[in-house]
Order: structure tokens, then sequence, then C-alpha cells
């Protein structure tokens, strides 16, 4: 579904100008995204590296994607995490509930 566009004009400092500019960022989705997280309803905040930063912004601002867009891969990536917590926790188990051969006294 295809949203309305407005355009508006913005002022920004030229150090944060050259720092777009610099990263290959687009403002326009930038901008869009960042409201898009103030006024939903629900959030996930995650602090990432610089390099992920980076690339994150690269990419929603270039391709206009939206965290709905985002959100599949959000989840695929958690259930991802899950399975291989789960499966460090068996090899806990397995490893710390080894059966002994030593007879109790």
């Amino acid at each position: 579904m295809e949203k309305t566009l407005k355009r508006i004009s913005l002022m920004i400092r030229e150090d944060q100008y050259d720092r777009l500019t610099k990263d290959g960022v687009n403002l326009s989705g930038l901008i869009r995204d960042l409201l898009d997280d103030y006024f939903g309803e629900h959030r996930v905040t995650l602090n990432v590296n610089p390099e992920t930063h980076k690339l994150y912004a690269q990419i929603v601002s270039n391709t206009g994607s939206a965290d709905d867009e985002i959100e599949p891969y959000l989840r695929a990536a958690l259930q991802a995490l899950l399975r291989e917590k789960i499966a460090e926790l068996q090899k806990l188990e397995k490893s710390a509930f080894v059966k002994t051969s030593r007879k109790d006294d």
C-alpha cells in the first residue's frame, strides 16, 4: 500500500549534513523511520555496534523500508537465537548431570 508523502523544509547543522553525505544516508527515509519509531505504540530498542548501526541506517533510509517490513526478519533472528540458546542449555544439562560410575557409600 503506497503512502502519500509530503515535502517539508528541514534545517540541520553543517556537520550533520557532512556526516549524512559521507555515510550515504537518505535523510528523508531516516526521518520517516524515526517518526514511525517515535509515534509507534510498541518499540524495541537495540544497542548495536557502529558498523551495524550504519548498515541499518543505509538500508532503511535508501530502500524506504519500514519497521513492518523488518519485523519478520527480526522474528526469524529471535527464533534462531532461541534455538541456539536451547541447544547450549541442553548441552550444559548433559555435561552437568553426567552419571558417574562411582558407587555411593
